[in-house]
């Protein structure tokens, strides 16, 4: 219990500085394309308290940590009007898509500083990053299932899936989550995928850093 209290605590801090940059990316490319609904609403900011959900930014990841040893956790959608966006729903792809870019690119910037904090003798630092970088692929790939209310399920919208099955995706959005993590592989292969993905990155780095 106590080292998965740690890794709970862990995973939250990182979730909460993990989703400012990843939504402030969908606000910043939706008002690049024309629609100022996330300007209006304050989400073009870093600041996490803008894009904190307290149920899937903090509750939920905490407590999945913690007793399913797997993760779950989200952070507050940013909201587009796909009517204001230029190129409509291929607009809407762009802004979905905006979201686990930004997570590869945090996992990219926190193998780096990983590296950096290992090579200076760093433990805690360098553990921290290191569990950064998973946890940031992690999410990119999380969040492109497509179910509401993930990135995915903007995707499923971009292709022109008919609106009365994406209506019923959404109101079982949540416990289809919860089946998905819990009964199916879908929580390990994403695991594995993030572990074998990070390790790519920390590697890259270090025997850049060796040369």
């Amino acid at each position: 219990m106590g080292g998965n209290l740690q890794l709970a605590i862990t995973n939250v801090l990182l979730l909460w500085m993990l989703t400012a940059p990843r939504e402030f990316s969908h606000a910043w490319v939706a008002t690049k394309l024309g629609d100022d609904t996330p300007r209006l609403q304050g989400r073009v900011t870093l600041n996490p308290l803008a894009h904190v959900d307290w149920l899937g930014t903090a509750i939920l990841p905490f407590l999945s940590t913690l007793f399913m040893g797997g993760f779950l956790g989200w952070g507050k959608p940013v909201m587009t009007q796909t009517a204001k966006l230029r190129g409509g729903l291929n607009g809407l792809l762009l802004v979905a898509l905006a979201g686990p870019f930004s997570n590869v690119i945090m996992a990219v910037i926190l193998g780096a500083i990983g590296v950096v904090c290992e090579a200076a003798g760093a433990r805690t630092l360098t553990n921290f990053a290191y569990r950064g970088v998973e946890l940031s692929l992690y999410l990119a790939l999380f969040n492109l299932m497509p179910v509401p209310p993930l990135d995915g399920s903007k995707i499923l919208i971009a292709l022109r899936i008919p609106p009365v099955i994406y209506q019923e995706i959404a109101r079982a959005g949540f416990l289809v989550l919860l089946v998905l993590m819990m009964a199916t592989p879908v929580g390990l292969w994403m695991s594995t995928w993030s572990y074998d993905g990070a390790r790519f990155i920390v590697n890259a780095f270090r025997g850049h850093a060796a040369v």
